[in-house]
């Protein structure tokens, strides 16, 4: 090979005339290749947006009526390009869209059903099991207004009330109160098909047996859960064999609780969260062991000692910019800004209404509003710098909030 260390026979007769076709090549391909930059989307952003919708377009299958309450599936839409329902935690929520009498209205409903009802594209669906509340704006008009064949459109997955094994005990008390056994209803479907894993022993408040919402559904998903489920059902106005009486209190959590370690989750009424909650410090529970869902609209809130009574009947101006578009509009003491600006038909962007989940987040301009103090979820900086949430604000002089909307 002599001082050059490689092979010269393999070169000879080698010329560069071949390669420079290359350059008329490459130009061509340049040429036909499309003008926008090539985009690379990652299957975490894939997986992302499946999980998180910002809205999912769907239709009703099937309503079954329970009296002053009715079950509602919902299928995806696919014309309306929702190829399947995004996959969720047992117990989580949607929010509701609504336009009640042009009045655009954001409510949250747990979706009642198992996980697993939403997983693959075909016959992927979610269940809303909706009560009459008392008063009944939104709920009224839906057990009033919808039918099969409707269009609804729906958040995705929202809320954080659902067993977490870091968190939580392996075993949970649950207490429900009417429409809060949905919740407790997904929970339970999850653990009979095994998506959870954990032993619950639900602690059901009613009025009376004939009232008891979704009785036969649970006690049948408790029949199939090999014991890992219970209910007890607890009637605050009839006595009756085989059921409690009375109301839900500490002495009832510890005489179905299991020995040693549990967690009380709690779903139902304000007021029974209010009680609930001090019977979980009669029995030492640590903080971490108790927790409730959500509670909706905030209601009564003149009840509260630190509110101003005689601004319940007053009206203010609020004043709404969005996007530096102001519109002035009426509030009543006793309703939140949200309340105030969906009656005037502006689209503020909500979802759980119970001041936690942040959707409404706004910027108090000038004035000032009471904000009653379990429905706080604020942080320290939006205290410090002037940010509230208008579904737990109720004014108490003339107002100006910025709002974004999501839309």
């Amino acid at each position: 090979m002599g001082k050059y260390n490689y092979k010269r026979d393999v070169f000879k007769g080698l010329t560069p005339f071949p390669f420079l076709g290359e350059v008329k090549t490459r130009v061509q391909h340049i040429e036909e290749a499309p003008a926008t930059i090539p985009q690379s989307i990652y299957n975490a952003n894939i997986l992302a947006k499946s999980l998180h919708p910002a809205v999912q377009y769907c239709r009703i299958v099937n309503v079954v009526d329970h009296g002053d309450a009715k079950s509602f599936t919902l299928a995806p839409d696919k014309a309306k390009g929702t190829e399947k329902m995004a996959y969720f935690r047992a117990s989580q929520y949607v929010s509701v869209a609504l336009n009640i009498n042009g009045a655009p209205v954001n409510k949250p409903y747990t979706i009642r059903s198992n996980p697993k009802d939403a997983l693959g594209t075909e016959n992927s669906t979610y269940t809303l099991t909706i009560k009459r509340t008392n008063p009944s704006y939104a709920s009224g008009w839906i057990l009033d207004n919808w039918k099969e064949g409707d269009s609804v459109e729906i958040s995705g997955p929202l809320g954080d009330f659902y067993y977490m094994d870091l968190k939580d005990a392996k075993n949970v008390i649950a207490l429900a109160g009417g429409s809060g056994i949905t919740p407790f209803y997904s929970m339970a479907a999850a653990i009979v098909d095994g998506v959870e894993d954990f032993n619950m022993t639900i602690l059901y408040g009613s009025r009376t047996s004939d009232g008891i919402l979704l009785k036969d559904e649970i006690e049948e998903l408790a029949a199939k859960s090999n014991g890992r489920v219970k209910v007890v059902h607890v009637l605050s106005h009839e006595e009756k064999a085989g059921y409690e009486h009375g109301f839900i209190n500490a002495e009832l959590i510890k005489k179905y609780a299991p020995e040693g370690d549990y967690s009380v989750f709690m779903c139902g009424p304000k007021a029974m969260y209010d009680f609930c909650i001090g019977e979980c410090v009669k029995l030492g529970l640590k903080k971490r062991r108790y927790r409730a869902e959500m509670s909706g609209d905030y209601m009564n809130v003149e009840k509260n000692a630190d509110f101003p009574a005689e601004t319940k009947e007053k009206e203010y101006k609020l004043t709404v910019d969005i996007r530096g578009e102001k519109q002035t509009v009426t509030a009543k003491g006793g309703e939140t800004l949200l309340w105030a600006m969906e009656k005037a038909g502006i689209n503020a962007p909500s979802h759980c209404r119970s001041g936690e989940c942040g959707w409404c987040h706004s910027r108090l301009v000038s004035g000032e509003v009471y904000i009653p103090e379990d429905a706080d979820g604020r942080r320290a900086a939006d205290k410090k710098f002037g940010w509230i949430h208008p579904c737990c604000s109720f004014p108490l002089s003339d107002i100006e909030i910025c709002v974004f909307p999501t839309k």
